[in-house]
């Protein structure tokens, strides 16, 4: 379904699916820089009306709005995987739990990662919970499923999507990217999964 974007070997980057990215990480979700004062809470936000709403299920089988309960006014990590990739997924997965530790005390209170399934007519709530335990997860990364079509908005939403169809549909080129934002400031940009996991940790937080 999406292009493979991360540095290493495995992912076979072409320069072509580079200047995709480019496009994905800034047109997807134009960033919108912050004004001098900090964002105040509101009952809706400045993406209130681009992403769904859709209900999505947490591994721990818990219903989530995905505007109200998952982005509206906080700071989000997204990366996509799907429980049975063997390409980028174990390593990207790897790297991002050290990025979990980078974050310490700031996960899951003014930040939150979340990992969106590809195959969710197949990754359900148990079978991401197995992937959690697999991959010895910590608490405050929330692996999420739902609906196959209104998943498959989401990531478009997210910008991890490609221009060519044959090439948006082949689940072994998805993207090694993760999404960052602030949606309270509208501030969004894209990383490789594989970055530094301590530079990456500084850039999310300088989000704050």
């Amino acid at each position: 379904m999406h292009t493979n974007d991360s540095p290493s070997a495995e992912c076979g980057i072409q320069g072509s699916r580079r200047h995709w990215l480019t496009w994905a990480g800034g047109a997807a979700l134009t960033p919108v820089l912050a004004a001098s004062a900090p964002a105040v809470a509101a009952k809706a936000g400045p993406r209130a009306d681009y992403f769904p709403n859709a209900v999505v299920l947490t591994h721990d089988d818990k219903k989530l709005r995905f505007y109200d309960d998952v982005v509206r006014g906080k700071i989000v990590v997204f990366n996509m995987m799907y429980s049975v990739c063997t390409g980028i997924c174990p390593g990207n997965t790897a790297n991002l739990r050290q990025l979990q530790q980078a974050l310490g005390r700031q996960l899951g209170k003014s930040v939150f990662m979340y990992s969106l399934t590809l195959q969710p007519e197949f990754d359900t709530p148990k079978v991401l919970r197995d992937y959690v335990s697999r991959y010895h997860i910590q608490p405050g990364w929330t692996f999420l499923t739902g609906h196959p079509k209104e998943m498959d908005t989401i990531r478009r939403k997210l910008g991890f999507f490609n221009d060519d169809p044959r090439i948006d549909a082949d689940l072994a080129n998805h993207t090694g990217m993760v999404r960052i934002g602030n949606e309270a400031l509208d501030r969004w940009f894209m990383l490789p999964a594989l970055s530094d996991a301590k530079q990456m940790a500084r850039a999310i937080l300088q989000l704050q």
